[in-house]
């Protein structure tokens, strides 16, 4: 008789059938929401004092994307013809939020933030 909890590729099997979920839901099959909740392609890129992130946003136009950032996490908000982004990104290192710049052009968004300097190491004594 076989354990199913020690099954080594049962996380794989979950994954590859909620990748096929996701699939079915974006090809508009019935229960799907049509290529709503699509995931978002996101490079983060540090150069050195600015970290630098790159999202693919295929079929959004500028005014449909919403951003918001609290130093440490950058929630990237985008609706476009048949299609909505909602992607939380973890960064790296904490931002100053408030030096961000963005820039979307041809389905590519491209923000920039300042780095932080890293946290201090307090001595215990």
């Amino acid at each position: 008789m076989r354990d199913d909890r020690d099954d080594p590729f049962g996380d794989i099997f979950d994954e590859i059938e909620r990748m096929m979920s996701e699939m079915a839901d974006a090809a508009g099959e019935p229960g799907g929401d049509a290529g709503f909740g699509d995931e978002t392609h996101v490079s983060v890129y540090e150069e050195g004092e600015t970290l630098r992130l790159v999202a693919d946003l295929p079929g959004v136009d500028k005014e449909g994307i919403d951003l918001q950032c609290d130093g440490r996490t950058l929630t990237i908000s985008a609706e476009g013809t048949g299609r909505r982004f909602d992607e939380r990104v973890r960064l790296p290192v904490r931002v100053d939020e408030h030096s961000a710049s963005a820039s979307f052009n041809n389905g590519v968004l491209e923000v920039a933030f300042d780095a932080l300097e890293p946290s201090a190491d307090i001595d215990v004594e």
